[in-house]
């Protein structure tokens, strides 16, 4: 026990730290901070450049709620629970595997360290994606899971910053299911899973934005606003009940597995869910939502 309590403190002192050099260093090209600040400057500036809905505003409903949730849940988020729930998480199963002989190291396929930079990075994306994309099905098909991702699907209107709406509790499954992927490939360092992070950060955001664009022929692989918008749909189509477009980054599982759906351009659409009149519209009250349901 006092081994978990040890791993708990120092990823709280770590985390403080790390978050505290990010703030005040900004000598270093993968600083998570001042990434987001940047992208999501860029993103917004296209939002205001190219509307797709014109008569949205600038600072659209909720506009100043999604910007607080896009920091909690990327940084706050991290401080207060998620390192050191993925610490002790990790060293947790390591013990188990321990017991019976086996170590991470075990199951690993293959070292992708020994690969190419380029490949390595393209076969972590690829296989971090398609689990995030299996896990965000089992957020809509799952009840209990759905009572959580109704915070995410509680924005009326589209904008960047709704990329980053949602409940504490999501990250927990995401990174949960995403472990032994990854243990499989093994690792990389810091800076190159920050090219695969910031890529994928960008997308979400676009993919969130007050544009009307779908990238042509590459709209078969990369997630894109069109495709998205009709992702938080208030009315679904007959058969599928349980959602649509489920791609974070890439669209083509949803092509693959006919998931995908995108009748019309939809920039008009109601966004939300059955029953989202009711959903609470503040901070507190949407993270203890679930909590109560």
């Amino acid at each position: 026990m006092e081994k978990y309590l040890n791993i708990i403190k120092n990823a709280y002192s770590g985390y403080w730290n790390y978050l505290k050099n990010e703030i005040i260093t900004i000598n270093h090209w993968d600083n998570y901070f001042y990434g987001l600040i940047v992208i999501s400057i860029l993103v917004w500036t296209l939002e205001i450049a190219f509307p797709w809905r014109k008569d949205q505003s600038i600072f659209r409903k909720d506009f100043w709620l999604d910007t607080f949730y896009m920091f909690f849940n990327f940084f706050i988020l991290n401080l207060i629970i998620l390192i050191a729930l993925t610490d002790t998480t990790s060293a947790f199963f390591n013990d188990i595997l321990g017991l019976i002989g086996l170590s991470v190291s075990s199951f690993q396929l293959f070292d992708i360290d020994a690969l190419p930079l380029w490949l390595g990075l393209l076969i972590f994306f690829i296989i971090s994606d398609f689990t995030q994309w299996n896990t965000h099905r089992l957020l809509h098909r799952v009840p209990m899971l759905w009572n959580f991702h109704k915070v995410h699907h509680s924005v009326k209107e589209m904008g960047f910053a709704a990329h980053l709406r949602y409940h504490w509790a999501e990250p927990i499954l995401y990174k949960s299911l995403l472990y032994i992927p990854i243990a499989i490939i093994g690792g990389f360092d810091a800076q190159h899973v920050a090219i695969v992070h910031f890529f994928s950060i960008t997308i979400g955001h676009l993919n969130h934005a007050n544009l009307g664009w779908d990238y042509g022929v590459l709209k078969y692989i990369f997630n894109n606003p069109k495709m998205h918008i009709w992702h938080h749909a208030k009315e679904l189509p007959e058969h599928a009940r349980f959602g649509v477009n489920y791609g974070l980054t890439l669209s083509t599982w949803d092509y693959l597995f006919k998931t995908n759906y995108i009748p019309h351009s939809g920039r008009d659409i109601e966004l939300g869910f059955d029953g989202d009149e009711t959903f609470p519209k503040d901070f507190i009250s949407q993270e203890l939502y679930p909590l109560k349901k």
